[in-house]
């Protein structure tokens, strides 16, 4: 549902009475993940997606009846073996789909709109949300913010809206969407509940380190995949908004002393082009000794062996040299700086999804990992 929040914040201000649609659950190669969410206002309007089209028009009408009755629903669709054009997942997937009414009427309103809200401002918040369990808890909403306190109630035992919000927390504080399981009384037993938080976080950052031609293609790169985009170069004559239209920031300072000032985190991607000792080495010896998700540096083999030369002179450890991706990007053939680009972004997403970088043809792995975890109750009709 956050993932669509900035039009959802547009509705609730407007007073829109709507349905959300969310993926809440997925089994093998789903198409989205949990978290995903199509939205229905009472003009019929639909935004969002759940499924890339395959089940759509079934979860448009879900919606529409939530509406209609005020009704909450978890509805499952699957591949359907008799006719691939009937409603279900013809890639082999499975997902659960909570459709959730939010009317003026519905007691989580208020949560859900703070929720929005936080989301659509760019504050880092997570919603919580009961997909399974007791029918009148189901739909339930909690608001948890950055700094660990809550809006809203679950509606449960007076212990269950203290403990789903330090899960959720743990949830937001990593950037990550996910479900969870706890008892009714919030313990680890007794009854489970299934809960859906999802988080909403600022984007991540991506800084580039060297205004080259091949940093440009980056930055645009960097921008369709989500990043907050950084360049940074010593050189004012390079790092200039006409060269990098698409950056979000220009730094015109040492590629080192900028990193030492400024702010990362375990979600940053430092992608350094600059392939030249003396603003890479000094980089790098700090770059490696950051908590970032990935350290990539431009260059050829020999220009890499060089610099692990010169990174060890220095005091670099060969623990940290490990993090090092040098030559940076996957092995694509790439020659233009768009190639580069996509090669380098291929890399950063595998690393971040713990992909092989292989081709998918031949291979006997799962297209999605990650995606195999499904909501363990159920209410309303399953399909």
């Amino acid at each position: 549902m956050l993932d669509i929040a900035d039009e959802l914040n547009r509705w609730v201000e407007q007073g829109r009475d709507f349905a959300v649609a969310t993926v809440v659950a997925v089994g093998g190669s789903a198409p989205r993940q949990p978290g995903a969410a199509l939205a229905v206002d009472s003009e019929g309007t639909a935004i969002g997606s759940v499924s890339g089209g395959c089940v759509e028009g079934a979860v448009y009408e879900l919606c529409r009846q939530a509406l209609e009755d005020g009704g909450t629903v978890l509805e499952r669709f699957g591949y359907s073996d008799d006719d691939a054009f009937a409603v279900g997942l013809t890639c082999g997937g499975i997902i659960d789909i909570l459709v959730t009414p939010v009317r003026a009427d519905t007691p989580s309103r208020p949560v859900l709109a703070a929720a929005l809200s936080a989301a659509s401002s760019g504050e880092a918040a997570a919603v919580a949300r009961i997909t399974s369990g007791p029918a009148e808890l189901v739909g339930r909403a909690l608001l948890v913010r950055s700094s660990g306190e809550y809006e809203g109630s679950l509606g449960g035992h007076p212990e269950l809206d203290r403990t789903a919000a330090g899960e959720a927390r743990a949830l937001l504080d990593a950037g990550q969407t996910g479900v969870i399981e706890i008892g009714e009384d919030g313990s680890r037993c007794g009854q489970p509940l299934s809960l859906l938080v999802e988080s909403s976080v600022p984007p991540p950052r991506m800084i580039v380190f060297g205004a080259i031609d091949f940093a440009s293609a980056l930055v645009r790169m960097g921008k369709f995949l989500g990043y907050h985009v950084t360049v940074c170069d010593a050189r004012p004559v390079f790092a200039t908004p006409t060269r990098f239209p698409d950056a979000d920031e220009i730094v015109v300072e040492w590629p080192h002393r900028y990193l030492e000032r400024t702010g990362t985190d375990g979600r940053t991607v430092l992608c350094v082009l600059t392939h030249d000792a003396k603003f890479d080495v000094p980089l790098l010896q700090h770059a490696l000794r950051l908590p970032v998700a990935y350290v990539g540096a431009m260059g050829s083999r020999r220009t890499h062996e060089d610099r692990n030369k010169r990174l060890r002179e220095v005091g670099v450890s060969e623990l940290e040299l490990a993090r090092l991706r040098s030559p940076i990007g996957l092995d694509l053939g790439a020659r233009t700086p768009e190639e580069t680009a996509l090669s380098i972004a291929s890399e950063i997403v595998a690393n971040r999804r713990g992909g092989s970088g292989v081709s998918l043809t031949g291979a006997h792995t799962p297209i999605h990992p990650d995606g195999t975890r499904r909501a363990s109750g159920r209410i309303g009709s399953v399909a």
